[in-house]
């Protein structure tokens, strides 16, 4: 018999106990600590945890796709989180940028193609995929992940915005060599990952819409 969502979710913020957060360390990015208790399966509470958590703000990403020619658009750049894994800190992966103020994540994925790819995109061709959690164990962010249909012809350069240390080469490859890299796992961060498995999903319902 299949599982209610309630039987699968059936705590809430209401469930949890804040007792309380204290800001750690104020940098590019933030750390906070929190004490917390929360209901248990079997019944009560919890004692009082203390976890630290990374605060970096949430961030949008996008997949601009060609329907036409079937190629995808990727960008090449720097990233120090990845300076002690197997493919190395240069990263292929999606359009993404955080939020300023008062920005929609539709504002923000429209002006990140500009900034990062020197596309131009309508609102009326972003489709979104979905949000998600990028690590819950101990980081605050939300993804707000999107799709959109983009002309791919004279799509190449190098972009990005040198107040902020950005170096951004523009790939334009097949979506099935895009596939091919994701095999090899020469793809490793989540969001392209994600992007490119959904595409793959609905790849004759998007080209439909």
């Amino acid at each position: 018999m299949a599982l209610t969502q309630e039987q699968l979710l059936r705590f809430s913020l209401n469930d949890v106990e804040i007792i309380g957060k204290s800001r750690k360390y104020q940098g590019f990015f933030a750390l906070d600590e929190y004490q917390f208790r929360h209901k248990l399966y079997a019944g009560g509470f919890s004692k009082v945890l203390t976890r630290e958590v990374f605060e970096r703000g949430d961030a949008v990403a996008l997949l601009p796709y060609d329907p036409v020619t079937d190629r995808i658009v990727l960008i090449e750049q720097f990233r120090p989180g990845a300076l002690r894994s197997d493919t190395g800190p240069w990263q292929l992966e999606l359009i993404a940028g955080m939020f300023s103020e008062n920005e929609s994540p539709l504002d923000v994925a429209i002006r990140e193609a500009k900034e990062e790819a020197n596309l131009d995109i309508a609102p009326e061709n972003v489709t979104k995929v979905m949000n998600y959690l990028s690590s819950s164990g101990g980081m605050s962010e939300s993804i707000h992940l999107y799709c959109a249909s983009v002309d791919s012809k004279n799509v190449s350069g190098v972009y990005g915005l040198a107040e902020e240390g950005e170096d951004i080469l523009v790939h334009v490859i097949s979506r099935q060599d895009a596939e091919k890299l994701l095999e090899q796992g020469k793809i490793s961060n989540a969001a392209t990952i994600i992007a490119l498995q959904w595409l793959a999903l609905n790849l004759d319902k998007y080209k439909k819409s």
